[in-house]
């Protein structure tokens, strides 16, 4: 057999097998070309329509609220709003006024047990603003005062001297005498007089004008305002309501307080009220014995707290708190005859009525079974009752606009509004995406039928700038959108974990809801990254709830209090919305002119 013989069958077999990986290689890239045919992607965007109706609250739960609202103050849009506040008291520990309790004061058994005699000398409303001490570079400057609030090493008052620097000298870095003796911070060897544990505040939440004057009103509550709903069995919480106002009802009894009253944003500072003879060189009356945050502080009653506090040490109002709240039952305070608008936001929680009373004092002198030197002596102690009970706010709108009532009964008839006037006395908007309330859904099940992927939805409420002509005046900082049917947040916000740790209830960013203004510095828009829920709306067949916007005084919490709208029926609100007086005017969706500053939801997909 010649070797041209053995050649050809390997050549036939070798032909064969290249053809088969080659006929594998094309039918492969062939699938590949189609595969990459059929899932040619689109991208575009789609402008969709959105419906807005005026709403309105009746009057919401007001109890149990982080803060305090008392005040006045006019809304551009929206009239006048007025609040007081409303509170139980309570005492911490047992209430026994100087060293012993009046049984043993009353036992003649023991010659060194005195009658102490306690008598009130000064009673006090103090109820704190709310502050911050923020210092981002932590050079002892706060932020609102410091000339770099990211430099340490700036020097705020010029003195040649950095921030830091006089801090860690215990100067005062907002001065260039810190001690005021005519030497400079700079060349000055002895500065020790200056008090540097004194401290400068930045005050929150007051709104109006800030120097306005007013009357502060204290009045003894004669309503027993029980913690748990009869009408629920007292199994439940019994809630307290904005419209429910005791003082008006006539459920007042002593007047506690009635002084006019400006407010004062410095550091509350008090000396030693005696010297220590044990330091012969210093006068302790002379040094700062207590510090305390900036406050409303007023001057109650004396022979009121005489005669319903210390007088019943002993006795059956004081034994227990159940029969302290029936007895003292609480206080009302309010507020009129203001010179201007002012509306302050207060720390109730950390409100109280401090009772200052001086007692006798047996001083033994060491001798506990010798009597003769024995020395009465008069000490001074005080008794505290916090604000931590029942306690809620009276809110009271007046000369409301006419134009509101006009958006409110359109609303009333599912007609959309033309305006959407939101603020935190219970006015806000509800809307539908891409379809009226009565359509039925007709334009989402036909893009429903669309092969779009959402990458981004954004909806946009622009600001009626005929408001808002001086960009003095106070405005909503951020809104909030919830299912108007139970209160929840909707998905895009609970989906949210960003957190801006530089700025203020600016967490969930890319969810939004913030104020953007426009190149004149005026309020323009407010935008809402709600692309979760929309893509749930178009490729999940999710229900097309209703959803409502709201104001949002702060955004850490979602918590709800129940409200009853114009329309009678009962909705969870957010809390967040009631704790604010501002308001905003937005352009709604009514009308047939086209406006390019109607709210729009814009809606970036991918088709394939």
């Amino acid at each position: 057999m010649n070797v041209l013989s053995l050649i050809k069958p390997i050549l036939a077999i070798s032909v064969i097998i290249t053809c088969f990986f080659l006929s594998c290689d094309k039918d492969y890239h062939s699938v590949g070309v189609d595969l990459l045919t059929k899932t040619s992607l689109k991208t575009s965007s789609f402008i969709a329509p959105v419906y807005t109706y005026q709403k309105k609250l009746n009057y919401f739960q007001t109890d149990g609220l982080p803060l305090g609202q008392l005040g006045r103050i006019q809304i551009p849009g929206f009239g006048v709003s007025k609040a007081s506040i409303t509170s139980q008291l309570r005492y911490s520990g047992a209430p026994v006024f100087g060293n012993y309790t009046q049984e043993a004061e009353d036992d003649n058994n023991n010659p060194n047990v005195i009658d102490e005699n306690e008598k009130v000398t000064a009673v006090y409303l103090d109820i704190p603003f709310f502050n911050n001490l923020d210092d981002a570079d932590q050079d002892g400057v706060i932020d609102l005062f410091d000339a770099d609030a990211k430099d340490p090493e700036s020097d705020t008052d010029g003195d040649g001297l950095s921030d830091i620097e006089e801090s860690r000298l215990n100067l005062n870095p907002l001065s260039d005498d810190s001690d005021n003796d005519g030497i400079l911070d700079l060349i000055d060897t002895d500065s020790s007089s200056f008090e540097y544990e004194n401290n400068i505040y930045e005050i929150d939440s007051i709104f109006g004008n800030r120097e306005a004057t007013f009357n502060i009103k204290v009045y003894e509550l004669t309503y027993f305002l029980s913690p748990l709903d009869p009408l629920q069995n007292f199994e439940r919480n019994k809630q307290y309501y904005s419209n429910t106002d005791f003082f008006e009802q006539g459920f007042v009894g002593s007047k506690l307080c009635d002084i006019p009253y400006s407010l004062n944003f410095d550091e509350l500072r008090f000396n030693y009220k005696e010297d220590d003879p044990k330091t012969e060189d210093i006068d302790e009356r002379n040094k700062v014995q207590t510090r305390l945050s900036p406050r409303i502080r007023v001057p109650l009653d004396i022979d009121f707290f005489q005669n319903k506090i210390i007088d019943n040490e002993g006795g059956d109002p004081l034994s227990n708190y159940e029969n302290f709240t029936r007895f003292f039952k609480g206080v009302v305070i309010r507020a009129d005859n203001f010179s201007d608008d002012l509306y302050m936001l207060l720390d109730i929680n950390n409100a109280n009525i401090k009772i200052e009373y001086d007692y006798n004092f047996n001083n033994l002198n060491g001798t506990l079974d010798n009597t003769s030197d024995d020395v009465i002596e008069i000490n001074s102690k005080v008794f505290s009752l916090s604000f931590n009970g029942v306690r809620f706010n009276t809110l009271n709108h007046l000369d409301v606009s006419g134009e509101i009532d006009k958006e409110l009964q359109l609303g009333q008839n599912n007609i959309p509004s033309k305006k959407s006037y939101l603020n935190g006395n219970g006015y806000f908007s509800t809307i539908k995406l891409f379809d009226k309330q009565d359509s039925q859904n007709e334009l989402l099940d036909d893009l429903r039928k669309n092969n779009w992927l959402v990458n981004e939805a954004n909806l946009f409420l622009y600001v009626d700038q005929d408001h808002y002509i001086s960009s003095n005046l106070d405005i909503i900082e951020r809104l909030y959108l919830f299912n108007y049917s139970n209160g929840s947040p909707v998905i895009d916000f609970t989906l949210d974990n960003s957190v801006n740790s530089n700025q203020k209830n600016r967490d969930k960013y890319i969810y939004g809801g913030f104020l953007e203004y426009d190149d004149n510095d005026r309020p323009y828009r407010y935008k809402f990254r709600i692309t979760n829920h929309v893509n749930r709306l178009i490729r999940k067949d999710s229900t097309n709830y209703t959803i409502a916007i709201s104001p949002a005084n702060g955004i850490n919490s979602i918590a709800y209090k129940r409200a009853q709208t114009s329309g009678h029926e009962f909705i969870n609100y957010p809390s967040i919305s009631i704790l604010s007086p501002l308001g905003v005017v937005l352009h709604g969706s009514g009308g047939e002119e086209i406006d390019s500053s109607k709210i729009e939801l814009e809606i970036f997909y991918t088709e394939y």
